[in-house]
């Protein structure tokens, strides 16, 4: 993936990488220099990542109660 640089020195984070990382607005980063001179960027909270599956919980309403259910499997709706 490629970004560019502004007038600024400002760089857009790609999509992908922000949703790997967990970045959103008021996260923070970090920029680690490696021994050959590659740049890992990580979050400097570090919070982990909400997975996808956290993200859908309580997503699917109410749900039946007991009585409901019974009533589906008996048959008397």
């Amino acid at each position: 993936m490629t970004t560019t640089v502004t007038a600024k020195g400002q760089v857009t984070i790609p999509k992908a990488v922000r949703e790997l990382l967990g970045i959103g607005p008021g996260s923070e980063v970090d920029f680690h220099r490696t021994a050959d001179g590659s740049v890992i960027l990580t979050r400097a909270d570090r919070k982990q990542p909400t997975s996808r599956f956290q993200k859908l919980r309580g997503h699917a309403g109410q749900g039946l109660n007991t009585d409901a259910i019974m009533a589906l499997t008996r048959g008397d709706v």
